[in-house]
């Protein structure tokens, strides 16, 4: 492993905020493999079961709120990061309704921080992960492209529209590319990334996660909107995604220090509906029905990203169809669930073995 991403990870030293996260997890664990000093930075972990647990990793792991300056400021001083992969959010819809103020207290005044800590320590490389909700949604059928204008209907697509600009005026006033090596030694991206699926999620309210847990209790999966359509993805793609910008900025090159898609091609976008029957292929205890309830609070129908950019730019493609990354999804929980055995290492070699076989960039030696 230690060779991806042109062998830039080995021996640097990685700070991941949100690492006990869904993201985060499979995020330290791909960059331990790789030979890095992982720091992981994150509130307790949301979940039980818990993916970062799981996993049993020997890496340093904080437990912190982004929102608390000075903690991050020690952190930052005594790890003396290389590169900063800022993941740590309040990453669900629904609680933001709940939880307006923690929300937008978390993503924005939270990324303001680690931006602030970032700026003090001089990190060489910010890797700042919003998401694809960010774009003002006009539910059209084409995806969005980075220059489109940032929005958000809901607290949560708001916040991080908020924090994508935010990203923007620190990379125009304290981390400007025209004085790189002048007055600053900090190159900071943004990366928007779509629903991403997976083993090792049990975040509530999405989708994957409650057909699994359903199925383990012998329950039928009540679904919200069945028409609603996503862009789904493994959550290897988006990561490497970031990772191969990660790549570019501790390179110092100074043109990828702006903002990025990731998601999959169109045929990754699928309603809601049409995934809960191809993963039944994989799993036949799975059953489900609609939930009829009215007023139910907005998520946006349609929602996909243009990612010319990255493909063209960075040579990146996605590397699992929806077919393989359903059925990688499902094997996973049910290997859990029934036989109590992660497949995390073992889809890792898989993905990273795909990707060689297709002569994407990053994973060529």
């Amino acid at each position: 492993m230690q060779h991806l991403f042109g062998g830039i990870y080995k021996d640097k030293t990685v700070l991941v905020t949100g690492h006990s996260g869904f993201k985060g997890s499979w995020l330290v664990y791909w960059l331990k493999q790789m030979g890095a000093k992982v720091v992981g930075y994150s509130l307790e972990a949301p979940t039980h079961p818990n993916h970062l647990a799981l996993l049993d990793l020997d890496i340093t792991s904080i437990i912190g709120d982004i929102r608390d300056l000075e903690k991050l400021n020690e952190t930052f001083a005594t790890h003396q990061p290389d590169i900063v992969f800022h993941l740590a959010a309040q990453a669900l819809v629904r609680p933001s309704y709940a939880n307006p103020i923690e929300t937008y207290e978390t993503n924005v005044i939270g990324t303001l921080k680690v931006f602030e800590a970032c700026r003090k320590y001089q990190v060489k490389a910010i890797v700042n992960i919003t998401s694809d909700k960010a774009y003002e949604n006009k539910e059209w059928i084409w995806g969005y492209r980075e220059n489109d204008p940032m929005g958000g209907y809901d607290p949560y697509s708001s916040s991080k529209g908020c924090a994508d600009i935010l990203a923007t005026s620190y990379r125009n006033s304290y981390f400007n590319i025209n004085d790189y090596k002048k007055s600053h030694q900090t190159l900071l991206a943004t990366c928007r990334a779509g629903n991403v699926i997976g083993g090792g999620d049990w975040a509530q309210d999405r989708l994957m996660t409650d057909i699994m847990v359903s199925v383990s209790q012998g329950k039928k999966v009540s679904i919200r909107n069945p028409k609603a359509t996503r862009p789904w993805q493994h959550v290897l793609e988006p990561l490497s995604g970031y990772l191969q910008i990660g790549q570019k900025l501790l390179e110092e090159k100074v043109e990828f220090a702006e903002a990025w898609n990731f998601g999959p091609s169109d045929e990754g976008s699928i309603c809601v509906e049409e995934v809960v029957l191809h993963v039944k292929q994989h799993w036949d205890k799975i059953d489900y029905e609609i939930n009829q309830t009215p007023n139910q609070l907005h998520e946006a129908n349609l929602l996909k990203l243009d990612c010319s950019k990255a493909h063209i730019k960075l040579h990146w493609k996605d590397v699992w169809d929806s077919e393989k990354t359903f059925e990688k999804t499902v094997k996973w929980y049910k290997s859990f669930y029934e036989h109590n055995k992660l497949l995390s290492e073992e889809d890792l070699q898989n993905y990273v073995q795909d990707a060689k076989e297709k002569n994407i960039e990053w994973s060529q030696s």
